[in-house]
């Protein structure tokens, strides 16, 4: 079984025109599965006969004869036609169009170029992953997270300043789904060819710079808890953030912490340490962080000002906030948030 590719090797695969019959993508980032199925519209059939040699079904829209019927029909003028069909996980495990799937994409026809498209948190077919190219569409690093934002505003007809993109990327706390919908309503209120700043993408996603759901966190990790907890007004009132997600990124970073703590119980050199805090993030790949590099050295540092036993006491806070906030006896979001964070306090300043 060939290994499965990445959102950036498939797409060099497909930019050098090596067209594959079968595409199978899967993966949690449902905005790259619909920029590679673009991608390899653009690239497979021409904008003339795209009426005629491209079709978009949904799974549970077919069953094996139509589905039969579909992939098995030739192109219309043209070399070839892309096939696209989404939702797999609509088609029971026992059905039979699965059998007629995976007996086509073992000998596909070489005139369509089948796309195979499973939702996100669905476990893949060992079967399909054997016979076509599968590409799994994971969440982007940071550094690829401002790429992307980059080339996408350049193809909408701005451009947006670099202080500004990583402001517009902590603003969504990394997710692309939200990014993607911000960037459109971004190039919506943008004329062509202008350049966004800081103050500009602020104003037009409406979070202010330096009140971020990354602001936030970074002023728990200070046990700045005045700071933290009078942002939590504006930080949960930003479009897609909720107390749970919040508490999910400060329970990240508090591990991240916690596992300097331990290196510089240990004996470790912070040089070293901060070394090691990042190899772990390139492993973990935590969903939701800023750059990896500049989060390492923030969670070293912060070890500095914690005990490890403030941290495992800090840990416990935000587990019962994560189950209180997951309770449907809970409304108060802001205050259960602000509870959790009183707590940081203790063995300092009074908040």
């Amino acid at each position: 079984m060939a290994a499965s590719l990445s959102f950036d090797s498939a797409y060099r695969q497909i930019r050098r025109g090596d067209l594959a019959p079968v595409y199978y993508l899967t993966g949690e980032e449902d905005v790259l599965k619909d920029e590679l199925i673009h991608f390899v519209q653009e690239q497979a059939v021409d904008p003339g006969s795209r009426d005629f040699n491209l079709d978009v079904r949904s799974a549970g829209d077919l069953d094996g004869e139509s589905l039969h019927a579909l992939v098995e029909t030739p192109p219309m003028l043209a070399e070839r036609r892309v096939v696209v069909v989404k939702n797999l996980e609509q088609w029971r495990k026992n059905a039979k169009v699965w059998q007629v799937l995976e007996q086509y994409v073992a000998n596909p026809s070489p005139t369509t170029v089948l796309l195979l498209v499973h939702g996100a948190g669905e476990a893949p077919s060992t079967k399909l992953k054997s016979h076509a190219v599968h590409v799994k569409l994971e969440p982007l690093s940071p550094a690829r997270l401002v790429r992307w934002v980059e080339r996408r505003s350049k193809d909408t007809g701005f451009t947006i300043e670099p202080d500004a993109v990583e402001h517009l990327v902590n603003a969504v706390s990394g997710e692309l789904s939200h990014l993607a919908m911000e960037v459109e309503k971004l190039a919506a209120a943008t004329p062509e060819g202008r350049s966004l700043g800081v103050q500009d993408v602020s104003q037009l996603v409406g979070v202010r710079h330096g009140e971020t759901p990354l602001d936030w966190v970074s002023a728990a990790l200070a046990r700045d808890v005045p700071l933290a907890i009078g942002m939590l007004g504006q930080v949960l009132s930003t479009s897609g953030v909720t107390g749970v997600r919040l508490v999910g990124m400060l329970g990240t970073a508090l591990v991240g912490v916690r596992l300097a703590r331990a290196l510089l119980d240990s004996g470790t050199p912070p040089s070293r340490v901060e070394a090691a805090v990042f190899g772990q993030i390139q492993k973990a790949r935590p969903y939701g962080l800023g750059n990896w590099k500049a989060e390492a050295r923030r969670w070293t540092e912060a070890a500095r000002h914690w005990p490890a036993r403030d941290l495992d006491r800090a840990l416990r806070a935000a587990f019962r906030a994560d189950r209180a906030l997951k309770s449907t006896t809970t409304s108060d979001e802001a205050g259960t948030l602000s509870d959790m964070i009183l707590t940081f306090a203790t063995g300092r300043a009074a908040a």
